[in-house]
């Protein structure tokens, strides 16, 4: 019987026991690549570290824990984690994809996966009777990110997972932007989580890794398959980073969310921008959807300032917020997605999903709110000549 109930005490001490006999706070760093075996074929639990790391083994156990999935699976990045997940299928087989997604998912299926036979097909997920007539013979699994990047578009996780079982087909979520603590798509319905471990997971831009989390025992064994034989897995000390990271996830969302409440806020009432995108505003599209499955409306926003905006102003007006790829950090971090982060998607899809040119993806970090409103209020005025 676990010595703990809640959400806050499993990030801490969640995960399997660890059989240390110095009996250190922190699971140990195993910086090896292989194992002494007592005998051939006999070995002492670990192997090989592609195999199996201790390490990374505690990892793995503890984001199934909080995912409340069956096996969790750590990765070299969360492109690696997708990558294996996808390989699940075959020459044939079709994914349905939210067509408001990370430009590196469109990437590696339009520029990897499509070699190998595996069509895809973008569709507004959050529309969920044309996700039903996309679905045809060949459909294997509907891919979804719920917000989704970056126009934060909501995804009725529950209804999801109801058409993917009306039609045999594996659910997968990419729970990134929301993390367990905010949102386990498990719960409604689904078969696979994904996360890019890199972002709100390890929290302090220091590490690289993708996590995937799976709700039965048999897709466990073809996910575990999968990792060992494309060896795409993450290291003992990013392992350990990564561990370290979730201990404080709960404080640091929490400080997150405040922050990013206050950000919307500001943003939408400010003259120099004409719209903001963030699901804890109760004007965002899907905002009730979100309320029903997910803590809160998270932290991240998009943005696009007035008409006639110099956009490379706003972005030369920052100090305290940097203009980096990447999210999910301590720190303010904004970038513009289509030369950035979707610039593999090409530009009539952009355009044709509302990914402008004018668009900024904001995450939020956990400084002062009033200094991230301070430096955002004096680059949209360098941006656009209007105070707030």
């Amino acid at each position: 019987m676990s010595a703990y109930e809640h959400f806050d005490s499993a990030l801490i001490h969640g995960g399997a026991g660890f059989d240390d006999p110095t009996h250190s706070v922190n699971v140990p760093i195993y910086q090896t690549s292989t194992f002494g075996q007592h005998l051939p074929g006999d070995f002492y639990g670990y192997e090989y570290s592609r195999t199996g790391n201790p390490t990374r083994a505690a990892l793995e156990s503890l984001i199934a824990e909080l995912e409340g999935g069956e096996r969790g699976f750590a990765f070299a990045s969360g492109m690696a984690a997708l990558t294996a997940v996808l390989s699940l299928f075959k020459t044939g087989d079709k994914v349905i994809t939210s067509s408001n997604v990370y430009g590196g998912t469109f990437r590696v299926l339009d520029k990897v996966f499509n070699n190998f036979g595996i069509d895809y097909v973008m569709v507004d997920t959050s529309d969920v009777a044309a996700v039903e007539e996309a679905i045809d013979e060949r459909t294997v699994a509907l891919l979804v990110e719920t917000p989704a990047n970056p126009l934060l578009t909501i995804t009725d996780l529950r209804a999801i997972a109801q058409v993917a079982k009306k039609h045999g087909l594996l659910a997968i979520a990419d729970n990134t932007f929301m993390t367990p603590y905010l949102q386990r798509p498990l719960e409604f319905g689904f078969d696979i989580v994904v996360h890019s471990a890199t972002k709100y997971l390890g929290g302090h831009s220091d590490v690289v890794a993708g996590l995937a989390v799976v709700a039965n025992a048999e897709l466990g064994e073809r996910i575990a398959f999968l990792q060992n034989s494309t060896g795409g897995v993450l290291g003992p000390f990013d392992s350990f980073l990564l561990q370290r990271g979730i201990k404080t996830l709960g404080v640091r969302m929490d400080r997150h969310v405040q922050n990013a409440q206050a950000v919307a806020t500001f943003l939408q009432s400010h003259p120099g921008v004409r719209a903001v995108y963030y699901p804890g505003l109760e004007g965002h599209p899907g905002h009730d959807v979100n309320a029903a499955q997910a803590k809160n409306g998270g932290v991240m926003m998009s943005f696009e300032l007035a008409e006639g905006a110099d956009i490379n102003a706003f972005f030369l007006g920052l100090d305290l917020v940097v203009l980096a790829e990447s999210l999910g950090g301590v720190e303010s971090l904004v970038c513009h997605p289509a030369t950035m982060t979707h610039a593999a998607i090409p530009v009539e899809i952009r355009k044709k999903v509302g990914i402008s040119d004018e668009l900024i993806r904001l995450s939020v970090g956990i400084e002062d709110e009033r200094d991230i409103i301070a430096d955002l209020g004096r680059a949209i005025a360098a941006a656009t000549g209007k105070e707030a």
